[in-house]
């Protein structure tokens, strides 16, 4: 697997997501994606519980730790590095979480226009 470029939405380095929990396709911590990711797992995102409640209700239960998948369970407050469909239908349903342009993947565009996202940026 080859990552591709680590550039921001803004055009920059891409900047870490998180490493406490740590998240990314490849745990780095960042969101970096190569063609293996088919979820593209670009948009890094702060946790809401009303966004945990929503996934979870979706059928996509991030609360609950799965350490055979190396997954800790996700909380309110934590930064991960979202699947970027799963982002954009949580919007089209109102309840997106929060979003760090900066430590969010450049290839993201293909699926969640720049104008969305800058939305519910936090710097």
């Amino acid at each position: 697997m080859k990552a591709e470029p680590s550039i921001n939405v803004l055009g920059g380095p891409l900047e870490p997501c998180s490493t406490d929990p740590m998240t990314g396709f490849f745990r780095d911590g960042h969101c970096n994606t190569c063609t293996e990711d088919r979820g593209s797992h670009t948009i890094c995102v702060e946790m809401t519980a009303e966004f945990l409640a929503w996934s979870k209700y979706v059928g996509n239960d991030l609360s609950t730790p799965r350490p055979e998948f190396r997954f800790p369970g996700l909380r309110p407050g934590d930064r991960w590095c979202l699947c970027a469909s799963r982002f954009l239908q949580a919007h089209d349903e109102g309840c997106a979480p929060n979003v760090r342009l900066r430590a969010t993947h450049a290839r993201v565009t293909d699926i969640v226009p720049l104008a969305v996202l800058k939305d519910y940026d936090v710097a």
